[in-house]
């Protein structure tokens, strides 16, 4: 038995039964349902319970449930991200900007499809910025796909001032770039210009063609592929610890040397920014470009377990043989 997927479990059904009837209504939905792929990451209502109609034994519940779904800098991350829509509100609002009410830390949705007690099961957490959808099938777990956004990247003044949820995304990139000699800067900058946001939107399925690849690790030297893995790592080790070294011991086997980083956009910081990892079963997209490029959105997504779907195939095979 996975004790991560175990742990997963349990913490769900503590949050099931922490739930009031009205809550338990929202939350629970089938797993098969129509709208399971369904995602965004701007504001507005999800399907399922908002957090800020959840009493205190159930936030505590949830709090639980996202530690034991994501790694310990995952759920620091995801937690920071929500709480950053309350500095968003507050600086909106000190500037006259029409909308500032319907940002709130407490404007996230939580939804569980399925029974934790099943083979088959899934949570999601959505809002503003976050889109968490961690799938169980037996004793298996993925967790794509990631998205993980912030608005402002860094706060420019109040009592957050210099706050930066996404820090080391941006920062493991800017190494990696500063670390790449001129004819490898050639390859890894496709464009001047940064696109306005992720090429993969909120697609339920993504599509590897629309990211670029630009340097492959082939190409690195041995500090250089250190720092690229480095980037990569930062996105799969947002997964508990057991999930992502799965994760990355299925990268390995199918070739780091074919990952690529590419860049696009100005390399001086402050300007709009967008660089994306590309690998044979994975891709991430990093970009700010927004609100003077104040405004970053990262994803990670898994081209064969988004939503489970590879373990659920092999659920299906095995249950069908």
């Amino acid at each position: 038995m996975n004790t991560a997927t175990t742990a997963l479990r349990e913490a769900a059904v503590a949050f099931v039964a922490a739930l009031d009837p009205a809550g338990r209504q929202a939350a629970l939905s089938p797993f098969d349902t129509d709208d399971r792929r369904e995602w965004t990451y701007l504001p507005g209502p999800r399907p399922g319970v908002a957090v800020e109609d959840l009493d205190d034994s159930a936030r505590t519940a949830l709090d639980a449930l996202l530690d034991a779904t994501l790694s310990a800098a995952g759920a620091l991350r995801t937690r920071a991200v929500m709480e950053l829509d309350d500095v968003l509100r507050d600086l909106e609002r000190g500037r006259g900007k029409g909308g500032w009410e319907r940002r709130s830390s407490g404007r996230y949705w939580v939804r569980v499809l399925g029974s934790p007690t099943e083979a088959l099961w899934a949570w999601h957490l959505g809002g503003h910025h976050v889109a968490i959808h961690a799938t169980v099938v037996g004793d298996s777990l993925a967790l794509t796909p990631c998205f993980l956004g912030a608005n402002p990247a860094v706060v420019p003044s109040g009592p957050h001032a210099g706050m930066q949820v996404l820090r080391e995304e941006e920062a493991l990139a800017r190494d990696l770039l500063g670390a790449l000699d001129a004819d490898q800067r050639r390859v890894a900058v496709v464009s001047r210009t940064a696109p306005s946001d992720i090429a993969t939107r909120h697609d339920p399925l993504a599509d590897r063609s629309l990211v670029p690849a630009g340097v492959a690790r082939a190409q690195l030297d041995p500090d250089q592929q250190g720092r690229l893995e480095a980037l990569v790592r930062c996105y799969v080790d947002r997964a508990p610890d057991s999930v992502a070294a799965e994760r990355w011991r299925t990268l390995v086997a199918e070739g780091l040397d074919a990952v690529t980083f590419a860049w696009a956009g100005p390399t001086s910081p402050g300007e709009p920014h967008y660089y994306a990892l590309r690998g044979e079963s994975f891709l991430v997209e990093y970009d700010n470009t927004q609100d003077g490029a104040n405004h970053a959105h990262t994803v990670w997504r898994d081209l064969r377990r988004d939503w489970g779907e590879d373990l659920l195939a092999q659920h299906h095979a095995r249950d069908h043989r």
